[in-house]
């Protein structure tokens, strides 16, 4: 426990900002996980309207620097991949 009150209010800061992270990124990998089981069921209108959830997603990951940018658009191009390829 920090002696200093400055920094037991920055550990604490620390603390709510890790437990937001971690949930946007909870967030994130379900999203990506419904659209792969979309995928797997072979729907193409659900696989579509995941697509589209899962997108938005990565973009907001990547937006608040959960994720890099160009992991971001690795990521959109893989589902984007993944989407074209059960047509």
């Amino acid at each position: 426990m920090p002696n200093i009150k400055s920094s037991a209010k920055r550990d604490a800061l620390a603390k709510a900002q890790n437990a937001v992270n971690r949930a946007a990124k909870s967030q994130l990998k379900t999203t990506l996980k419904k659209f792969d089981s979309a995928i797997a069921e072979g729907n193409h209108e659900t696989a579509v309207s995941a697509y589209k959830v899962a997108v938005k997603t990565v973009d907001h990951a990547a937006s608040k620097h959960l994720i890099h940018k160009n992991c971001a658009a690795n990521k959109k191009s893989q589902l984007t991949l993944k989407l074209n390829g059960m047509q």
